[in-house]
């Protein structure tokens, strides 16, 4: 296990992570951090507990904001999705009935052809 020691408030400490993952934690302690500093120029000192205590629900506030975002996206996606679906199988169907008709038109088309050529006294090119 890796160790790596983040600053926060001025403040050392030593925390413990996955090899690997010593910037990953680095990041998000130093972003941590700036939650608190903002905090501390805005109310002053107010004591540790409590700037932690708002720095970790406002943390939490912009996840849940963020939570809600990707929900919602993932339900415009998914009706896209279905949309798209829907529109497929609609076009499969009309490409269908397409080719239907022009074969009908075809074998409607050969069965004159077919008469003008037999008819007698009909000339030929």
């Amino acid at each position: 296990m890796a160790q790596v020691t983040v600053t926060i408030d001025g403040k050392a400490y030593r925390m413990a992570c996955e090899e690997g993952q010593e910037d990953h934690l680095t990041d998000l302690a130093t972003r941590f951090d700036r939650y608190v500093s903002h905090l501390k120029d805005q109310f002053g000192e107010i004591g540790d507990l409590r700037v932690t205590v708002m720095a970790g629900i406002m943390i939490t506030d912009e996840v849940a904001e963020l939570t809600r975002r990707v929900s919602g996206l993932e339900s415009e996606l998914e009706t896209l999705r279905s949309n798209r679906d829907t529109v497929l199988a609609s076009n499969a169907r009309t490409e269908e009935s397409l080719a239907t008709v022009l074969n009908e038109v075809t074998t409607n088309i050969r069965g004159i052809a077919e008469k003008l050529v037999a008819r007698p006294g009909a000339e030929t090119n």
